[in-house]
């Protein structure tokens, strides 16, 4: 069995009594304490992810701009330096080659923070299409990433830095900001459904880094988080994860995400034509939720029935830590389902009551809200 990767935090996670898990080939932690309470930390008050097994690739010169046109589905003409933008690589058929996010730091470099299985491939995607002067480089090895999540995150970060964390907006980022005397980039963004950051620092800064903040949140709350949170977190908020809301057969429009895909920018980009076609005529397939009203979790892989016929399948599904129910995302033949519909899911070779529920499943209060 090959080794499986480890993040500079990995001896932290033994010392904490973490439970290990290999996620796409890295041994990184489900839990520290029970992914209910972590859950609930980051909805209430603050939790803190490592995340350094995500990738980065660096895309730089005179036509890095032209080129990534080409390959990602959302416009860049709409970033400017200091800010990230959501998007997707796709393949002809408008399948999904990966989510990610692109920072842009001047006209001609920006960087692309992709899935942690999916870098390799991503790499080799990018630099198979590369045209005119570009270069296109894997710098994972130069970061390490961690995420401070929930509406006490700012308060929590800003206790060891000088620089004012309240002017980064949302899917903005700064890029020197001193943290305790270590340098790094820090973006208002994250994979929870919650205000936070995404710091990313030098691996060798990012044990320190960990401790400095748990401490720094220790009054407040703050808990260390691990994969299990991160995803009934992601869940509730609709956040795709790849693999199951996305993959080489299921398009961005599919997955509703329709928001990031701009089919009317000039540049031909690759899967263009498929998803442009999506977005006017409609897709055959689409997300959707679902609540069980009779007893029952729908997991992943669960197939999805209404009238004796099977339309799709469930995505991700638990119970909601924050709702109390029973939810899932499903996959399903788009003619077939609105608001209401009562269909079944098959758990354990039994057909269980469900019926289709807007999403997202939460949607956080912004201030001012009661």
């Amino acid at each position: 069995m090959e080794e499986l990767k480890r993040t500079p935090l990995y001896d932290m996670y033994r010392q904490m009594g973490a439970k290990l898990i290999d996620f796409g080939g890295w041994a990184l932690p489900v839990q520290f304490s029970s992914i209910k309470a972590e859950h609930e930390a980051v909805r209430m008050r603050a939790g803190l992810f490592d995340v350094s097994h995500m990738g980065e690739i660096e895309v730089k010169g005179p036509d890095a701009f032209s080129f990534l046109q080409t390959m990602l589905t959302n416009d860049l003409a709409k970033l400017k330096p200091g800010k990230a933008q959501y998007t997707f690589l796709c393949n002809e058929a408008g399948g999904t080659v990966d989510d990610l996010l692109v920072y842009q730091f001047h006209d001609d470099s920006y960087l692309l923070v992709v899935n942690a299985a999916n870098t390799e491939k991503d790499f080799q995607w990018l630099s198979t299409h590369r045209t005119g002067q570009v270069n296109v480089t894997n710098v994972s090895a130069n970061y390490a990433q961690l995420a401070l999540q929930g509406p006490l995150a700012e308060n929590v970060l800003q206790k060891l830095s000088n620089d004012d964390l309240s002017t980064i907006p949302v899917f903005g980022f700064k890029q020197y900001i001193k943290i305790n005397g270590a340098t790094a980039l820090v973006s208002r963004t994250g994979y929870t459904g919650e205000d936070g950051f995404e710091i990313y620092c030098h691996p060798s800064d990012a044990r320190r880094l960990w401790q400095e903040i748990l401490a720094a949140g220790k009054n407040e709350g703050v808990l260390p988080c691990g994969l299990g949170a991160r995803d009934t977190l992601r869940f509730e908020a609709c956040l795709p994860l790849y693999g199951q809301e996305l993959s080489s057969t299921i398009s961005p429009v599919e997955a509703g995400l329709t928001f990031a895909v701009k089919t009317e920018k000039k540049e031909d980009f690759i899967g263009k034509a498929v998803l442009k076609k999506q977005i006017e005529n409609g897709a055959t397939r689409k997300l959707i939720g679902i609540e069980m009203i009779d007893r029952g979790i729908p997991r992943t892989g669960y197939k999805v029935f209404q009238d004796g016929e099977e339309i799709g399948v469930i995505t991700t599904g638990t119970q909601s830590p924050t709702l109390k129910k029973n939810i899932g995302l499903a996959l399903v033949k788009s003619n077939k389902v609105d608001i209401d519909t009562e269909l079944f899911v098959e758990i354990r070779n039994k057909q269980i009551l469900g019926k289709v529920i807007p999403t997202p499943f939460y949607k956080r209060k912004k201030i001012g809200q009661s």
